[in-house]
């Protein structure tokens, strides 16, 4: 697993659309879990046990991860340093598609498009290239599921208050529970996958009655190497905040997504990533879409 990869499925953890968000998954690491309302203060902390919700929750991002077949239609914008790009996603049953519509709010040019259609092309033409795309993903998937099954035993919690469901950040208006965690001492990485957990201190939001999570909020309190830190390393500082949101009954989708991370890969080459984006519009699609269906789906979508 390359460095950005590792980095991007710590924060991926908590969504099964791994596909899309491996794109914006390029490096980051980490999370957690967290309610009732504020006028109920007096009686949460003594109701949730922190070690159980985040089981409770762990369990259920997991069993949504292997199980739920759903997909989604939805667009993305995301903003560096650079500008801003706007992207159109359809999560199909071979690996998630997506088509670039903009640049800093500005539609493509026509050769822009030709251009963009030609990369999506590539993929229903040449069956190796699909072949290798979907077992990327499914390759990041396997590492997010090991970075999610980890949480309770890498991270001690405590509670930290109550909020409110708000847009974007679990289900409007229902309450949250806010948890702060850090590393465990006694915990013990088994592979390198997750050995940035043992960097990572921060707050998590989840929801008590569903047991999903809405929030995380993670930032690397000391350097954390990569490979026993041969592969190389990420820098104290770092920090990724991912929402998540209620889309449909019962059925989560990351809302969006900030890494800022800085480091070096091999120990020469330097690392550093500066990103949000922000996800909406969300669509449901056929569960039997494939990747050639796709393309038809995000043009018409394009051109609305």
């Amino acid at each position: 697993m390359c460095v950005p990869n590792l980095v991007m499925a710590v924060a991926l953890f908590l969504t099964r659309r791994l596909c899309i968000r491996q794109i914006v998954f390029g490096s980051a690491c980490v999370c957690l879990l967290a309610g009732t309302l504020a006028g109920q203060a007096p009686s949460v902390s003594a109701t949730y046990d922190p070690a159980e919700l985040i089981r409770k929750a762990v369990q259920n991002e997991i069993k949504s991860a292997v199980e739920d077949n759903s997909r989604f239609l939805f667009r993305g914008i995301k903003t560096t340093p650079k500008g801003s790009t706007t992207r159109i996603y359809v999560e199909t049953k071979d690996a998630t598609a997506g088509l670039v519509v903009a640049y800093n709010g500005n539609p493509l040019t026509p050769q822009q498009q030709r251009d963009e259609e030609a990369r999506f092309s590539r993929f229903v033409t040449n069956p190796e290239e699909l072949r290798k795309k979907r077992q990327q993903e499914k390759e990041n998937g396997e590492n997010t599921i090991r970075i999610t099954r980890a949480l309770p035993e890498a991270f001690l919690f405590e509670y930290a208050g109550l909020e409110s469901g708000s847009a974007g950040i679990g289900r409007l208006g229902s309450p949250l529970v806010k948890l702060k965690f850090q590393p465990n001492p006694r915990y013990e990485p088994p592979t390198r996958v997750e050995e940035v957990l043992t960097g990572m201190q921060g707050y998590i939001l989840v929801d008590p009655v569903h047991h999903r999570i809405a929030s995380i909020d993670g930032t690397l309190f000391k350097e954390v190497g990569f490979g026993w830190g041969i592969l190389g390393h990420l820098d104290r500082g770092g920090r990724f905040i991912v929402q998540q949101q209620e889309v449909d009954d019962n059925l989560w989708e990351i809302s969006s997504m900030t890494l800022n991370f800085t480091g070096k890969i091999l120990m020469f080459k330097n690392l550093n990533i500066s990103s949000t984006e922000v996800f909406s519009g969300f669509k449901r699609v056929p569960s039997d879409t494939t990747f050639a269906q796709a393309l038809d789906l995000l043009k018409k979508e394009g051109s609305n």
